[in-house]
């Protein structure tokens, strides 16, 4: 609700609600956001804390509302062609960058281009990969990148050509593999276009400060669209990974919102904070990743005994006490255009079963009291991840397992795996767009989130063939057999489905709980 109407109706005069519009206006927002980002590009970051900064100062053809659903954002409208593979974008005709020059159809073409250019390594250009010889070209095999089927008609019309079509395609404009750079930046500067000092954005809000370790800073971007629709004027992001510290910090006022919650509070929070933890349906996945090329994490049996050995059911209403799912399958129930996901075959037997089945897999695989299978489980550094990965080894004890815990800060932790320097690893997946084939392609080769790198023939070709199918139960049938595969293969290990869990102050309106868990501040109001 915007408070300002709120004040109209209650009769305060219009000098009032001016003054109070203003006061709005001049708003600060405090939020901690976790991990510290890696980048400001938006074809070099990869965690949800790096997309909650360049959400707010980059914007796509379109753009996440307060429920996550996309609405026109650079592209005023657009038409589908009767095959569904052409897309035309007319773009706004206001729409240009924080230092002026207008936002063209060329800087797309240049932005699209230069994420599948294998030069700039952009570890998520895959996901726009439905765009026509996009794969090839990020793989090498077309050098000819006037080849990719982006193409600028006009200054102001933009034409984007598949290779199939996509029923996901629109809803995955919103990811941040599809924002603009600004091409007269890049090519002035470089790399170090992204510095405060030079970078250009075309989102409601500009950087203005970057002090590594601590925060990000931004504020209004003038040249916006429609600046005046903005409440937040200012907006601090924070890097804090300690959750009961974040906590103590929020309820001194330091933070309006916290982006994680400490679990083992959450009665203390309910209690003392009604209404402000705000807990939600979630499309995502919190795993295990393990080491299929690394001896003996490359035998089925034992990565099936250390996935069977977990006890699921306990992590969400005991150790966590959030009530997360239990996730016996890899793709999360509810996606789109997918129906039932497929389950481990497992998934029925008592824990008791389970157990008894998963030392018997350790024995096969020659380990046992003798011969203890020792391993090193990594997590990023979090309360939350610290319970979680304490309790694992508690339950893999079980099995004679001997277990190393080991944590890194959230920009190490995810280095590190992109270079498969793991045994068994935690990581978290959240839906780029609402298809089961975001979730699938973490497993496939060649894709830089595969970091247990699972590699199966008939796994890609399931998801390959898939990606050609026009017919959507046909290919929902294809990526479940593909599920399947992976899961009888124990290719990771799912633990849970996610919730989101954000905490919240009464200041704060406009916060609209969405199964993407995004909240971008141009839709967000504070009262001061």
């Amino acid at each position: 609700m915007d408070f300002r109407s709120g004040f109209l109706r209650a009769g305060v005069t219009l000098f009032a609600s001016t003054l109070l519009a203003s006061q709005a206006f001049a708003a600060t927002l405090h939020m901690q956001n976790g991990g510290d980002p890696t980048s400001l590009d938006p074809h070099k970051v990869a965690g949800d804390w790096e997309n909650r900064i360049v959400g707010d100062i980059f914007e796509g053809l379109v753009y996440e509302d307060a429920f996550a659903e996309p609405i026109p954002a650079m592209a005023e409208s657009w038409t589908i062609s009767d095959d569904g593979l052409t897309y035309t974008f007319n773009l706004r005709q206001d729409a240009v960058w924080s230092d002026g020059v207008p936002v063209t159809a060329d800087d797309f073409v240049f932005s699209f281009q230069r994420i599948m250019n294998p030069e700039t390594a952009a570890n998520y250009a895959y996901l726009q990969y439905t765009i026509k010889n996009a794969e090839a070209i990020n793989g090498g095999d077309i050098t000819d990148f006037g080849e990719l089927g982006v193409r600028a008609i006009d200054d102001k019309t933009l034409e984007i050509t598949l290779e199939n079509p996509a029923p996901f395609f629109l809803a995955g404009l919103m990811h941040y593999t599809a924002y603009p750079v600004p091409k007269h930046v890049v090519e002035e500067h470089g790399d170090d276009w992204v510095r405060i000092e030079n970078i250009v954005v075309n989102g409601p809000y500009r950087p203005v400060e970057w002090v590594p370790g601590s925060h990000v800073r931004t504020v209004v971007n003038e040249t916006w669209y429609d600046p005046d629709s903005l409440q937040i004027q200012e907006v601090f992001f924070y890097k804090l990974e300690d959750q009961s510290a974040a906590l103590k910090r929020y309820r001194a006022g330091e933070f309006d919102i916290m982006t994680d919650l400490p679990k083992d509070q959450i009665d203390w929070i309910e209690e003392n904070l009604p209404g402000q933890a705000r807990v939600a349906p979630f499309s995502g996945l919190y795993y295990y990743a393990i080491n299929t090329n690394k001896a003996p994490f490359d035998n089925v049996n034992v990565r099936q005994a250390l996935s069977m050995a977990l006890n699921r059911e306990v992590i969400g209403p005991q150790i966590l006490g959030t009530g997360e799912i239990p996730a016996y399958s890899w793709v999360p129930p509810g996606m789109a255009n997918y129906g039932e996901p497929a389950y481990v075959s497992w998934k029925d037997l008592s824990y008791e079963e389970k157990v008894a089945e998963a030392k018997a897999l350790l024995a096969e695989a020659g380990y046992g009291p003798d011969n203890p299978l020792e391993l090193q489980l990594r997590y990023n550094t979090n309360d939350n991840h610290r319970r979680i990965a304490v309790a694992v080894a508690a339950m893999w004890k079980q099995l004679g397992v001997e277990v190393e815990l080991y944590n890194t800060e959230t920009k190490v932790h995810y280095a590190e795996l992109q270079e498969n320097q793991l045994d068994v690893a935690r990581a978290g997946w959240l839906a780029d767009y609402n298809d089961a084939v975001n979730f699938l392609e973490l497993l496939k080769s060649g894709v830089a989130y595969n970091y247990g790198r699972y590699d199966n023939a008939e796994f890609n070709g399931l998801l390959d063939q898939a990606a050609t199918e026009t017919d959507l139960e046909a290919r929902a049938g294809l990526l479940r057999q593909a599920e399947q595969l992976a899961l009888d293969e124990s290719a990771a290990i799912p633990i849970y489905y996610y919730l989101s869990e954000n905490l919240v102050s009464p200041a704060i309106q406009g916060f609209e709980d969405n199964v993407r868990d995004i909240h971008r501040t141009r839709w967000l109001t504070k009262s001061e």
